[in-house]
């Protein structure tokens, strides 16, 4: 399980978003060398992400504006989501190449084809991120308020 610590930014009905630094999950994880978040990472170390929890211990309607809390994912859905971001825009691409060339026999059409088969798999990603955006085991969960921002001091 991966654990990630964050300032929460806005409270919705269904979920909160936490403001997070993209740091401490990528020295856990085991696909950290091959990972192109890793590698990006690595370019913007320190900069923050917005990040979209869904309930989990706790519900968003407990938070409140800048409390820092706790998030989690699992690390298979970071490992599957992987497979599914980038083997099915390639393995669509591949495809459409294939059949291109195989009906028309050219370069051009078979160039044409990779390009309408990538886009095939990118639309089927969105697709799927779109389908299972509500998926409490594909999506952060909140697990914990770890602080919260003392009430300023107002004076009459």
């Amino acid at each position: 399980m991966l654990v990630e610590t964050g300032r929460v930014v806005a409270v919705e009905r269904d979920g909160v978003w936490v403001e997070t630094v993209r740091s401490s999950t990528c020295g856990s994880c085991a696909a950290r060398k091959g990972c192109g978040h890793g590698l990006m990472n690595q370019v913007r170390d320190g900069q923050q992400g917005l990040v979209r929890a869904l309930p989990g211990r706790i519900s968003p309607s407990e938070c409140e504006l800048d409390d820092e809390v706790q998030i989690s994912i699992p690390e298979e859905v970071i490992l599957s989501g992987s497979l599914v971001v980038y083997i099915m825009p390639l393995l669509t691409m591949l495809v459409g190449a294939g059949i291109a060339a195989q009906f028309s026999g050219g370069d051009v059409a078979a160039a044409l084809g990779a390009v309408a088969g990538l886009a095939l798999g990118m639309a089927l990603v969105r697709w799927h991120a779109y389908r299972h955006r509500d998926d409490l085991r594909l999506q952060p969960q909140l697990m914990a308020i770890v602080g919260r921002q003392a009430e300023p001091v107002r004076l009459a």
